[in-house]
């Protein structure tokens, strides 16, 4: 069964629509604008379940009928949150702290219903994975500082990309990882009656 929904991506991360597509899915890409600054939580999983709310919310309240969903992910290391690194002194500085340890990537997502104008329901997650790095030479962090990747992600590394030979191994959902849990998406959907097989492009 098709079901004619609007699936929107509240975020402008290339990962994440790539993880969407690959899925089967067709989401439409508007960008949230959220001040992330703005948000503040005790604890790295409520920040990101804060900021993936924020972001849903932000777009839902410019749709009229459409599955919203919003996502934030950030590493927290030695009890810390790393979000995208300030410049490639702060990205060198992470990997030579990180190198060799673990950190946890937790990555907040959700989903809002929109219908009729208004959000029917809304429905927020989070999924924390174990990441353990790798013990990259000087050599190969320069050269991975100089593709830019680092900096423009959480915790300066990325697991579908050139970073993946610096991570040795994972805990938990590898999306979740990407930038999108695939895993929570279904059960997101579920709640609100669909298989996510019901929004596979045809």
């Amino acid at each position: 069964m098709t079901v004619d929904r609007r699936l929107v991506l509240a975020s402008a991360s290339p990962a994440r629509l790539s993880l969407l597509r690959q899925a089967g899915l067709a989401p439409e890409v508007v960008v949230s604008d959220v001040d992330e600054s703005a948000y503040s939580a005790p604890r790295v999983a409520e920040q990101v379940a804060l900021l993936a709310a924020a972001k849903a919310a932000a777009v839902a309240k410019r749709e009229t009928d459409a599955l919203v969903i919003g996502a934030d992910s950030l590493l927290e290391f030695a009890g810390k949150p790393l979000g995208k690194p300030s410049d490639a002194a702060d990205a060198r500085d992470r990997w030579r702290r990180m190198a060799g340890r673990s950190g946890i990537l937790h990555t907040g997502q959700a989903l809002f219903d929109v219908r009729d104008g208004g959000v029917a329901s809304r429905d927020i997650a989070v999924a924390s994975t174990v990441v353990y790095f790798a013990e990259p030479t000087q050599p190969e962090i320069e050269a991975y500082l100089a593709t830019g990747e680092p900096l423009a992600v959480a915790g300066a590394f990325t697991l579908d990309g050139l970073g993946a030979p610096f991570v040795r191994r994972v805990e938990g959902d590898p999306a979740a990882v990407v930038g999108l849990s695939l895993t929570v998406l279904r059960t997101q959907l579920a709640k609100r009656g669909l298989a996510i097989t019901d929004l596979w492009r045809h």
